[in-house]
């Protein structure tokens, strides 16, 4: 299969379905990293001890590394903790990388069309068609996110399914735009997906030039090695973003947060500067195994792809082939049929004449003679009947 050329003119639903299958199957193979990364990003040191002790609220588990969290989430909800929120979750990264796919191929190939260089586009172009690919799809499919990140980040005994959850966001302070809480975060990161796939792209042309289909180990590594940089580039950001998405610390006393900016201050004045990059470590994790599996299976995706629209095609030509021989046999055939009728009627021959009557033959010939009478008795009383020269009984 790797010996397969992959055309360029794969449609952007296919580019973007492949986009879309491998990144599903990724994130469900290393989503207990996703809760334990958001969980070390929401979690939030308090400057005093009073805090816990004088709020009513049950405090919450403190995580100091991926290890503990993971220890610690199987030990209070068991093995399905590390599954809490799953199935918002990759419905959220399946209609994410769907649009994102979908929306960059289109770009893209219109930039190419407009250009009038044959060259590969630039590291900036390449970053500024993800970015404007990457808001598109941030801006459908934000309220999937939202809604995920507070199933993830919530307590055993408050758990809810995806649409209680929804419900639930609905009905606080924001009503419906509350979906949409973290827009302003998630637009500016776009510019994560935008230097992954723009750093991809020019890794690509750097160390496999001209070359359109990639080994899996290939497309892995170069994968994993993009979404990296992108990580540590945007991380204060991510954090920010889960801030605003997630329920508002206990220090705020239930109040939201009101930008992503008003998060990083918050964050800063009670941790650091280096508190905007805790859970690191599982997001560029997460991000290298998600980033270099998306990849790889994203080319393989589009290959079997390309390989089944081909079947399809050529399936097709054989069909409208036979019914074409088809119609051209029947033609042939009333036309032949229609050659031996005019050349019968030139010679004068005329097609025998059926009779109305059964058939006779075989019969005894003294039978069929007085049957003949009979019957062309019967036919004469009947006509002088009708001309009026027999009178009825």
């Amino acid at each position: 299969m790797s010996a397969q050329s992959k055309p360029a003119n794969l449609s952007p639903w296919g580019k973007a379905v492949a986009g879309a299958t491998g990144a599903v199957l990724a994130n469900t193979l290393v989503y207990p990293l996703d809760i334990v990364k958001t969980r070390l990003q929401v979690q939030v040191k308090s400057q005093s001890t009073t805090t816990k002790s004088e709020s009513n609220e049950p405090t919450e588990p403190h995580y100091s590394s991926t290890w503990d969290a993971l220890s610690k989430i199987v030990t209070d909800d068991g093995i399905k903790g590390l599954y809490s929120g799953m199935a918002g979750s990759l419905l959220g990264v399946a209609s994410t990388n769907f649009a994102y796919f979908y929306w960059y191929s289109v770009v893209r190939t219109l930039y190419l069309r407009s250009a009038k260089t044959s060259a590969p586009p630039s590291t900036l172009v390449e970053l500024s068609l993800g970015a404007v690919a990457g808001a598109v799809a941030q801006l459908c499919t934000i309220p999937v996110a939202v809604i995920t990140t507070r199933q993830q980040t919530q307590r055993k005994t408050e758990r809810k399914g995806f649409v209680d959850t929804a419900r639930e966001v609905v009905e606080g302070e924001d009503g419906v735009f509350g979906l949409w809480r973290g827009l302003k975060a998630s637009l500016v990161l776009v510019v994560n997906p935008a230097i992954t796939y723009g750093a991809y792209e020019r890794l690509k042309e750097s160390f496999f030039p001209g070359k359109t289909n990639l080994k899996p180990w290939e497309a892995f590594l170069l994968g994993a090695a993009s979404k990296a940089l992108a990580t540590v580039t945007t991380q204060p950001l991510i954090v920010a973003k889960v801030g605003l998405q997630s329920r508002p610390p206990p220090e705020r006393n239930g109040k939201p947060f009101g930008s992503f900016v008003e998060v990083m201050q918050f964050i800063v004045e009670r941790e650091g500067v280096l508190g905007l990059f805790k859970g690191i470590g599982p997001q560029i994790l997460k991000g290298f195994l998600v980033q270099g599996i998306l990849m790889m299976t994203k080319e393989r995706m589009e290959l079997l792809f390309v390989l089944f629209f081909r079947y399809l095609k050529n399936l097709r030509a054989k069909q409208l082939q036979k019914i074409a021989q088809t119609a051209a046999a029947a033609e042939s055939k009333n036309s032949s049929q229609h050659n031996q009728s005019r050349k019968a009627h030139r010679n004068g021959i005329k097609k025998p004449k059926t009779s109305r009557y059964p058939s006779l033959k075989g019969t005894d010939p003294k039978f069929r003679r007085n049957h003949r009478h009979a019957l062309h008795g019967t036919m004469k009383a009947l006509k002088e009947l009708k001309e009026g020269k027999r009178e009825t009984a």
